[in-house]
């Protein structure tokens, strides 16, 4: 990566960090085929962010680190690691991502223990490495020093018991954003899949109010852009719209449909 490069990318990052912060609408979409050139793809569209799916998505450690050499400095990434686990936690940091996501936060205990994951000493615990984050220990101390205050650590809401609990949640210091999971919610209730029943969107909602009070960003994912249109309305800003196969099989099937 030459200067020009590292200088764009945190530019964007830091654009990325502002944005969110200042609650823009950012539209993104989620990618779970690990190839490079499915990325370029997606960022020839304009998304403003990308959602790498390491929970469910085919990821190697690796394969996470290839999608963002891929984006570098043109569109930030979040990466959805696959579980509240340290050693996947610090490893996806050290690729050097704009954000992490957390999926399956439940209680004020989670939160607090996933931002102790992230955050270096005295914040946290996270521990030093060589790594692609500080260009591969070439800006290490410049890295170390502003990361805890730079990181974007979103946690995902995804069960009744998050939403219950989502008042302490928030209160968590360190935490940039909230993102909703509607279908793991709605599973959760005893209704999985239908995201427009009531007690399901009275819980998406709710979420919303307590971030906003809160003043943190709000986030959450829908099928299609019919399906996210309510959710802007309310105020959600952190938008994953979709996903990389979600695309590829629908054009597919409305091409071929309309052939025969």
């Amino acid at each position: 990566m030459n200067t020009l490069e590292k200088v764009l990318e945190a530019v964007v990052d830091a654009s990325f960090r502002k944005k969110l912060r200042q609650k823009k609408l950012l539209i993104g979409t989620i990618q779970t085929l690990p190839s490079p050139e499915v990325a370029e793809i997606l960022l020839e569209t304009g998304f403003d962010w990308i959602f790498i799916d390491a929970e469910h998505g085919p990821y190697s450690l690796q394969g996470v680190q290839r999608i963002l050499q891929t984006v570098e400095g043109r569109c930030p990434c979040v990466v959805r690691v696959p579980l509240k686990d340290e050693i996947w936690i610090k490893r996806v940091l050290d690729t050097g991502p704009a954000g992490i996501l957390v999926p399956h936060v439940s209680s004020v205990e989670d939160a607090q223990e996933i931002i102790q994951m992230c955050m270096y000493p005295p914040e946290g615990r996270r521990s030093c490495g060589i790594s692609r984050a500080q260009s591969y220990g070439m800006k290490f101390q410049e890295y170390v020093k502003n990361a805890n205050k730079e990181m974007v650590v979103v946690l995902q809401i995804e069960h009744i018991d998050g939403v219950r609990n989502i008042e302490s949640i928030v209160k968590v210091p360190g935490i940039a954003a909230v993102f909703v999971g509607p279908y793991d919610l709605s599973g959760s209730i005893g209704k999985l899949g239908d995201v427009t029943d009531p007690e399901v969107k009275e819980s998406i909602k709710k979420v919303k109010t307590v971030c906003e009070r809160a003043g943190l960003a709000a986030g959450i994912f829908g099928l299609d852009a019919e399906a996210v249109k309510p959710y802007i309305e309310m105020g959600y800003t952190l938008i994953a719209v979709g996903a990389d196969t979600l695309f590829l099989g629908k054009e597919a099937k409305q091409t071929l449909r309309l052939l025969r």
